[in-house]
Order: structure tokens, then C-alpha cells, then sequence
């Protein structure tokens, strides 16, 4: 039988100091191996449990130096969220200084670029070591709400003892990560921290809500960004003959001419002018527009007399991608968590899998078969030439290459699927 969970509300209803012995005695049971009366919540045992596997020492945390000020700055320049950053910095900052709270802002590698609000709250922050170009990755200095939400990729609170090390357990934060929707690449975590006394259940959501705003804003943005796209396009596709379509850097389709309009089409990591081989499409000629991309289609020229090549890496547990090669050139694209987990089960399963052995395969419910389907819909809109149905599977041509990390523990950390969870067995 299942032991019982503990639930934010009930700790939020509990004396900090009862909430800090019983947390406390949960993590004591889980380091030691025993079976506690009240368990972790589910995402807190997810990070305990790879820590353990890990190694990682539960008393001292192992800080990385600070980022050097000209990379902290080239960062944050670069950094996607520098676009939504007022979204946030609305959303938050005010409640925080007012909750005696901080925001912090992390980018995907868990580097915190910004952080505002309390005072008093900030200097307790800097004997954390929770200040501007830190690194909290959770396989660094334990589970946190900045590293674990990047891990997971769901919004998680963590609070006092359910901090992986000790250390941090008179602190509690709230993090939500945020997925730039252009690319779908997660691009960081917005986090609420403080003291024990600042606790509260609706943090959570609050964070949570307010880094969805973040990404509907970065959807705006892009949904702008494609009309102005449009606007110059339209006439020039007008004027083609054969088959083009006009796409922004992304490879989202703006304009297009003598074809059914095409999903987002996955573009070489650098895109140049001129001819270029796209597994959706074949060969291309690439010309510049403002803003994008003229993609015309090769009429004359035949399609690559070999399939190629596949290589699925999942050596990065945060940067999944898969690469294709053929006759005519390379692609690569970095994958969703759910297209790296079903390709990952069509690599090991090179005579195929039906939508119900996925099904079963993901979600240990083989009736989920309209989810798989839909996945598969999507993912051989980018793959058409590499992968074939009826059942799932990787052509026969084609040579399959699986790339998996050091460690079999880091394969896809985020995933709760059955077939990945096996791949981890040493």
C-alpha cells in the first residue's frame, strides 16, 4: 500500500517549525532507505531520487564560480526572456517586495541573469549564494526551484526540508519554466524565493500564471513578426511561378504559393542562401527576405536516391535532437521531451510499434492512442522522408545511430515513461 503525501496546503497550515521536523523526518527516511508514514510529493521524490543516484552530498552543495561580467551581459542580451522580462519583472517584483520575497530569472542552463525585490530578502539570498551569475542546476546544488523546474520542465515549489540539501532548508521557493513558443526550446525558469515565514500555496500558481504570460507574449511577438514577414512576401510570391513559401528564421510559414500551406518547417541550425536539402521538402533554394526566408522547391531536381542517416542524441539531458543526413546535406532539430521519448522507443524498436505499444510504452495506458497519433502527426511532418507508419518505425533504409548519456541514470530526466524509465536500469 502506498504511503500518503504531503500537500503545500497542509504545510502552509502548519506551525514553520512542525512543517520544518516533519520534513526534515521525511528527508532523513528517504536518504537512509526507509519508508516514511507521510511521503514526499511526487516531483520532490522525482529530485531526491537523482540526486541519490547521483551522489550528490545532501549536507553541502557544491557551488560553481560566478559568471565573469561580459558573459553575464552577452547573456542576457542574447537571452530570449530579456523580450518578456517587463512581463515579469509586472508580475511579480511588487508582490515579491511586498511578500518579502525575491524574483530570480535563470536562463536554460540554470545561470541567474536577473534578480529583484526585497532588500532584506536579497541579502539573505547572498548567503545562499543566490545572487546574479550563479549556477543552480539541480545536479550542482541539489533540488531547487530554479534547477528542478528546468529538469521536470513543470512548475515546482519547494519548500524548507524538501530542499535536497541542508543547507537551503530555511529557504522555500516556487519556479515555472518557460518555453519560448517559436522554437518550442526551453529558454529558463522564473522563480519566487525566501524565507520559511513567506510560504504560501498560491505561490505556485501565481508564478506559474505569470510565466505564461511571458510565453503569450513571446506568441504575440512572433504572430507580429510573421505579419511584417507577410506584408513584404506576399507580393513577391505573387509574381513566382512553381512552388515556394516564405518562412521567418524559425522556419514558421508566412506567405506561400503553388502548394498547401506547410507546418513549421525544421531549418539547418545555419541557414545560408542557396540550395539546401530540408527532409520535409527535399531540395531548396534559399533566398533572404527581411525578416526570413524564400524557400523555392527544386522542381527539376530528383529527391535524394538514399535516405540517409539518423542520429538520435540524447547524451545532453536537457538538449535532446535528432540529425538527418542525405544525399544532398544535413539537418538537425531539437526535440520536444515528447518526441525524444518516441524516438527513443522507435530507436530500440526497429520493427515498429502501434499506436497502443506506444501508448503503453509512454503513458503505461495503451488506450491513449489519439495522444500518440497526434504526436506521430506532428513529428513526421519534420521527419516524412525518415519515418513511416502502419506500424511506427524508422524506414528500413534507414541507418539509425542512438546517442545516450555517460550515465544510463540521466537518459531523458524528465520523463515518466515507462520505456524510458527501463532504459535508465543499468
Amino acid at each position: 500500500m502506498k504511503n500518503a503525501s504531503l500537500d503545500l496546503a497542509g504545510l502552509a497550515a502548519m506551525d514553520t517549525a512542525e512543517a520544518l521536523r516533519l520534513l526534515k523526518g521525511v528527508r532523513d527516511a528517504a536518504l537512509s532507505g526507509r519508508r516514511p508514514k507521510v511521503g514526499p510529493r511526487a516531483d520532490i521524490d522525482e529530485s531526491w531520487q537523482r540526486m541519490l543516484r547521483r551522489g550528490l552530498d545532501p549536507e553541502r552543495d557544491r557551488r560553481a564560480g560566478l559568471l565573469p561580467l561580459e558573459e553575464l551581459e552577452r547573456r542576457r542580451l542574447a537571452s530570449p526572456l530579456l523580450e518578456v522580462l517587463p512581463v515579469l519583472r509586472e508580475g511579480l517584483v511588487a508582490l515579491a517586495e511586498g511578500a518579502q520575497h525575491i524574483m530570480v530569472v535563470a536562463d536554460a542552463e540554470g545561470r541567474l541573469l536577473w534578480r529583484e525585490g526585497s532588500a532584506a530578502v536579497l541579502r539573505k539570498g547572498d548567503s545562499h549564494g543566490f545572487v546574479v551569475g550563479a549556477d543552480w542546476k539541480e545536479e550542482l546544488v541539489g533540488t531547487n526551484g530554479v534547477g528542478t523546474p528546468l529538469v521536470s520542465r513543470r512548475p515546482v515549489q519547494v519548500h524548507s526540508a524538501e530542499h535536497f540539501v541542508s543547507t537551503h532548508h530555511t529557504w522555500t521557493c516556487a519556479g515555472a519554466p518557460i518555453t519560448d513558443p517559436r522554437d518550442g526550446r526551453l529558454i529558463g525558469v522564473v522563480d519566487i524565493s525566501g524565507p520559511l515565514s513567506t510560504m504560501h500555496p498560491a505561490t505556485l500558481a501565481l508564478v506559474t500564471s505569470v510565466a505564461r504570460l511571458a510565453e503569450a507574449e513571446l506568441r504575440n511577438r512572433h504572430h507580429e513578426a510573421l505579419d511584417r514577414l507577410r506584408s513584404v512576401a506576399s507580393p513577391l510570391l505573387g509574381r513566382l511561378g512553381g512552388r515556394a513559401v516564405a518562412v521567418d528564421a524559425n522556419g514558421w510559414p508566412a506567405a506561400v504559393t503553388g502548394m498547401a500551406p506547410p507546418g513549421r518547417l525544421p531549418l539547418p541550425r545555419s541557414v545560408r542562401a542557396g540550395r539546401l536539402w530540408l527532409p520535409s521538402l527535399g531540395l531548396c533554394t534559399f533566398e533572404p527576405l527581411p525578416g526570413g526566408w524564400l524557400v523555392r522547391l527544386d522542381e527539376a531536381s530528383p529527391e535524394p536516391a538514399e535516405q540517409g542517416r539518423v542520429v538520435l542524441d540524447l547524451s545532453r539531458p536537457r538538449r535532446p535532437c535528432v540529425t538527418v543526413t542525405g544525399a544532398s546535406g544535413s539537418w538537425s532539430h531539437e526535440l520536444s521531451p515528447r518526441h525524444a521519448e518516441l524516438l527513443y522507443v522507435l530507436a530500440r524498436y526497429r520493427d515498429g510499434r502501434s499506436a497502443a505499444e506506444l501508448a503503453q510504452d509512454l503513458f503505461e495506458d495503451p488506450s491513449r492512442t489519439v495522444t500518440v497519433r497526434a504526436e506521430m502527426s506532428r513529428l513526421r511532418r519534420h521527419l516524412a522522408q525518415v519515418l513511416a507508419h502502419r506500424p511506427y518505425r524508422f524506414a528500413e533504409e534507414v541507418e539509425v545511430e542512438l546517442v545516450l548519456p555517460e550515465r544510463p541514470a540521466d537518459l531523458l530526466p524528465h520523463s515518466s515513461a515507462p520505456a524510458v524509465r527501463r532504459g535508465r536500469l543499468p
